[in-house]
């Protein structure tokens, strides 16, 4: 079945940011001259996702504002001529059919993804996690929706980590299957290093099916006294297994402040219109270090 459904959960707090999180969401934060949250909408837009639901919270309403239309914005770029900057303002907001709930308490990802029930209803879906930028080709999630088809099982984006590292995310247990494709068996949330399967983490995206909605209802608490999607992806795994795909991209954790300067220098070395004049002042800048 191809999947045509995604859900962005964007409800986190950013306490990893502060301050620049303190008054602006950190989904909104720019990645050179876009919102983090937009390579992420066009990521899983360039995958054949048509329907997305972003979950956020209280203070959050500009993340709904950036992907409407502008009018007064858009008639001035008219009126001044600037018929580029008008078609890069109009196809934000065309983008794809974008929805919005509130989680009205952070209570972990679980929770988020469990106010998407209604919107999924008995279809697959992906999960894009608001924290992960993933830029490059393929779409990451691109690669995990043809795994899905091919598999017929529930899919996670992986990466190996270092461990330090490791106990921020979660461990998987693998076994290779074919190129940058493994079976998963079993995951743990934050492991201590000596109870990791292995160094292969769950990074930013899944595609789940609808499913999961009775497991996570069915499953405790965890880490940080909140519903972890990874408790309720570890009963899919050890039930019925899951496909596990090392992603091709690139992923930029937004979640954290050096992860945020990566991505825009990285971003600004491609970006047409100031990738040359970037690459000329890192360069400068490196003769003083």
């Amino acid at each position: 079945m191809i999947i045509k459904k995604a859900i962005i959960p964007a409800a986190g707090l950013g306490t990893r940011v502060l301050p620049a999180s303190k008054a602006v969401p950190k989904e909104m934060l720019p990645i050179v001259d876009k919102p983090a949250i937009q390579y992420i909408v066009e990521e899983a837009v360039a995958s054949g996702i048509t329907d997305i639901l972003i979950i956020t919270n209280r203070g959050k309403g500009v993340i709904e504002d950036h992907f409407d239309h502008s009018l007064e914005l858009e008639s001035m770029m008219h009126k001044r001529g600037n018929f580029d900057m008008l078609a890069d303002l109009q196809a934000v907001a065309k983008l794809a059919n974008i929805y919005f709930v509130r989680q009205k308490e952070t209570k972990g990802l679980g929770d988020a993804v469990l106010k998407a029930e209604s919107f999924v209803g008995d279809e697959p879906f992906a999960v894009l996690y608001g924290d992960d930028v993933i830029i490059g080709e393929p779409p990451a999630t691109k690669e995990l929706c043809e795994a899905y088809e091919k598999y017929g099982k529930c899919v996670v984006g992986i990466k190996e980590v270092p461990d330090e590292l490791l106990i921020k995310y979660s461990s998987l247990k693998v076994s290779p299957m074919e190129d940058r494709i493994f079976d998963v068996s079993d995951m743990i949330e934050k492991p201590a290093i000596g109870n990791k399967f292995s160094n292969y983490s769950v990074l930013g995206r899944c595609v789940l099916t609808s499913e999961i909605f009775d497991i996570l209802r069915n499953t405790t608490l965890g880490v940080g006294n909140e519903l972890q999607l990874t408790d309720a992806m570890k009963t899919l795994a050890r039930r019925d297994g899951m496909i596990g795909v090392d992603f091709k991209a690139t992923r930029y954790d937004m979640g954290n402040k050096f992860g945020m300067l990566k991505a825009n220098v990285e971003v600004a070395l491609t970006h047409k219109e100031i990738g040359e004049q970037t690459r000329e002042y890192i360069k400068e800048l490196a003769k003083t270090l």
